[in-house]
């Protein structure tokens, strides 16, 4: 069973992100975490692909830096990794995302991918229904737990009401919540072997395309600032003020 999840590298949420003078661009610095999203994921690949003898191989998009984000991934227990890093790729929009990281799944060869809904620098939550289209395989979203056969894969779909569950034949795409497992802590064996474990870095010419990005930001402004609300000093008709207010908004 060969499983693939897809990662992010992403820059430190616990620092300020900064951005681009004129292309308004995230600064991605050589130093980045893994995607707290992914956590999820690469824990749900290597319980599926322990108990199916399968691997595990991780695919990411982005700049490589010192790929601290990877070594996460990999210390976890991942056996190995792939990442396109071309800087032809910055400021790529989801599609192009979506065409890369599909094109370098299908170079590795699958049986089941697995991905976080949505990336916490992005949140645009289409790309991995894209890859799926790409590969033409079934995508099943927003798992809460999933159960794996040889040939099969059933989920269930997190609803407003409780889930859905959803069955697919191999080979399929999948994607999880966040809690759908407890991620492990990387043990400091892991870490020490993760640093041996093959990591193979692309270029999109290396995958046999050519650059598409069709994304461009014109103008960045800042949020406006919160302003104060009314404060209403009750000396016993302030329900009157509310009652208005209620009416203005056409609540009642």
């Amino acid at each position: 069973m060969k499983v693939v999840v897809c990662v992010k590298q992403i820059p430190d949420p616990a620092s300020p992100y900064t951005l681009e003078a004129d292309s308004h661009w995230l600064v991605r610095p050589s130093e980045q975490v893994l995607d707290d999203t992914d956590r999820y994921g690469v824990e749900m690949g290597l319980q599926l692909a322990q108990a199916n003898e399968g691997s595990v191989t991780l695919v990411s998009m982005g700049p490589a830096g010192n790929m601290q984000g990877i070594r996460q991934a990999l210390a976890m227990g991942a056996d190995k990794a792939v990442v396109v890093d071309d800087s032809t790729l910055r400021g790529a929009d989801a599609l192009t995302t979506a065409r890369i990281l599909a094109k370098a799944i299908a170079n590795e060869g699958f049986d089941l991918v697995i991905a976080g809904t949505e990336s916490t620098d992005g949140y645009s939550g289409v790309v991995p229904q894209m890859i799926a289209e790409l590969l033409d395989v079934p995508a099943l979203t927003y798992a809460t737990t999933v159960d794996l056969s040889p040939d099969a894969v059933s989920i269930h779909r997190q609803t407003d009401l409780g889930y859905d569950v959803v069955n697919a034949s191999l080979p399929a795409l999948v994607t999880v919540t966040a809690g759908v497992v407890e991620p492990r802590y990387p043990t400091f064996k892991g870490i020490m072997e993760a640093k041996k474990k093959p990591v193979e870095t692309f270029s999109i010419a290396d995958l046999g395309l050519e650059p598409t990005i069709e994304q461009t930001v014109a103008a960045i402004t800042a949020a406006p600032e919160r302003t104060a609300g009314e404060k209403i000093e009750d000396e016993g008709e302030a329900y009157l003020r509310i009652v208005e207010k209620l009416e203005e908004v056409k609540v009642i």
